[in-house]
């Protein structure tokens, strides 16, 4: 497939978004619909568009390649994936409740309600970085994938490339914000998942399989090991590390998270709000476990066409995150090639788009206060909002174009991991509220718990095979948490009135 009709692709593809966007912001541009969209969604699109949201690029090509990754991952990420259904579910019945019940618009206001303003601060600058991170790093892996396969051909530098892109999300979302990407996600959502089936469909053609014989080559092949029991000390893939892991890295990443829950709330009621949670955990299992089915198919493909991993041009070593673009692109047709950029766009700028729209929120909202009565509809807030909007799509480009700079895949890898150290104070904050009714806090040291308790999980995980014989993995986010809950717990004092929300 040419990069010249690549180009032509993409361009096509932001001209469409940039019109919606466009239709969308003549009727309405205040804060109240960049915020909360009036209040108004309807939560089948919420529910439907949440999937590009939660379902980043770097899903879209990470992990069918860790499939077949030499560390023998296989299906264990499924493992991690029920462990997140049950997240969700407890997101439902007890966070959702809570938001709604106080009218939030920035759900880290309950912070400040509960505990006090050091805590509110402390809560909404932990979700700005690792929201900022977290997402400039799933920009990133994509941006390389289009770099290599694209833009190279153009000479088009790295850094250009990253400004472009940028700057498109910039102007299809500033205006309307929340209201613009309900229904740009919700169209991004379907180019997604449809072009994970249409790539699956074209797969079994080449493979020559029916989608019942493709069940039976995916079990008895050697990619389908999905629950590991053995060895819970020291191998990271068992069960219950998966299962804890995913159950509690979704409470922080979805509903401690306000660019996942900002959409949530902005359904008319909670029971719409439920609904859309309930529809969204039966469509993400389905999803997920779609990629780890597409992985195994690829891997029996490039086995029968004897087409190698590629190579990081950096390291030289084996990417598996490159072997999806590269036979989409390389070794399949025209069509198939163009469903599988549709997908990967598709699932990068939903994830940039609502990123950029919640990290504006929260710093105006939690920092700047347009969420009051006196400021929410005042014409120069929305100036001021603009800027905040560019200032973070700035920052995306700086910290991507930091991570390029390291030039090393382990490194991305290391930064992607950070969501477990930087979200578990999030996490132990909530539980603390929730959980210690008749306990008030000490305020000002909620900072510096925040700040400690990551450094102590770092060293935990770092030592714990020699002093333990234990192996820590995605449930690091429950001992981050825990040292957080602890020492607000030993801290705070107990009163005599109990404290309702």
């Amino acid at each position: 497939m040419s990069s010249s009709t690549i180009l032509i692709f993409i361009i096509v593809y932001f001209g469409i978004l940039l019109l919606i966007s466009q239709i969308i912001s003549k009727k309405g541009q205040d804060n109240d619909s960049f915020f909360k969209a009036n209040k108004n969604s309807k939560w089948y699109l919420v529910a439907f568009g949440m999937i590009g949201t939660s379902l980043s690029g770097l899903t879209f090509i990470s992990v069918p390649g860790e499939v077949g990754s030499p560390n023998g991952e296989q299906f264990k990420y499924f493992q991690f994936i029920l462990g997140q259904a049950v997240g969700l579910i407890i997101i439902a019945k007890v966070l959702l409740p809570l938001y709604y019940r106080m009218n939030l618009t920035s759900i880290y206001s309950y912070i400040e309600k509960r505990m006090g303003t050091n805590s509110y601060k402390s809560a909404a600058s932990i979700f700005l970085v690792s929201r900022t991170i977290g997402s400039a790093l799933r920009f990133y892996l994509v941006v390389l994938v289009l770099q290599r396969y694209v833009f190279d051909y153009y000479h088009i530098p790295f850094p250009l490339t990253v400004f472009l892109g940028l700057t498109f999300v910039f102007l299809y979302t500033y205006r309307s914000g929340l209201k613009a990407i309900i229904i740009t996600d919700t169209l991004q959502t379907f180019f997604l998942v449809s072009s994970v089936f249409i790539t699956i469909y074209f797969v079994l053609n080449s493979l020559d399989l029916t989608i019942f014989e493709s069940v039976s080559a995916i079990r008895n092949s050697n990619y389908s090991k999905t629950f590991f029991f053995d060895d819970f000390l020291t191998n990271k893939f068992h069960f219950a590390k998966q299962f804890l892991g995913g159950l509690f890295i979704m409470i922080a990443m979805v509903g401690l998270d306000q660019d996942l829950m900002q959409k949530n709330i902005s359904c008319k009621n909670i029971g719409e709000a439920q609904k859309n949670m309930y529809t969204f955990t039966v469509i993400f299992v389905t999803i997920s476990l779609l990629f780890l089915s597409l992985g195994a198919l690829l891997y029996m493909y490039a086995a029968k066409n004897n087409i190698a991993v590629p190579l990081d041009l950096v390291t030289n070593k084996p990417r598996t995150d490159l072997l999806f673009p590269e036979i989409a692109l390389n070794h399949l047709s025209t069509i198939p090639a163009l469903v599988f950029l549709l997908g990967i766009i598709a699932a990068t700028f939903a994830t940039t788009d609502s990123a950029l729209t919640a990290l504006t929120t929260s710093f105006c909202v939690d920092f700047l206060g347009m969420d009051k009565t006196e400021n929410i509809s005042n014409p120069k807030n929305v100036k001021r909002r603009h800027l905040v909007h560019l200032a973070f799509s700035f920052l995306f480009f700086l910290v991507i174009i930091v991570l390029n700079s390291f030039n090393d895949s382990s490194v991305v890898a290391l930064v992607f991991k950070a969501a477990s150290y930087t979200y578990g104070p999030l996490l132990g904050l909530y539980a603390f509220g929730l959980l210690q009714k008749n306990r008030i806090v000490q305020d000002k040291l909620v900072p510096w718990f925040c700040i400690l308790a990551p450094v102590l999980t770092y060293l935990l995980s770092e030592n714990s095979k020699a002093l333990l014989g234990y192996v820590f993995d995605n449930e690091l986010i429950i001992v981050n948490a825990l040292i957080t809950y602890t020492g607000l717990y030993f801290t705070s004092k107990k009163t005599d009135k109990k404290i309702y929300f």
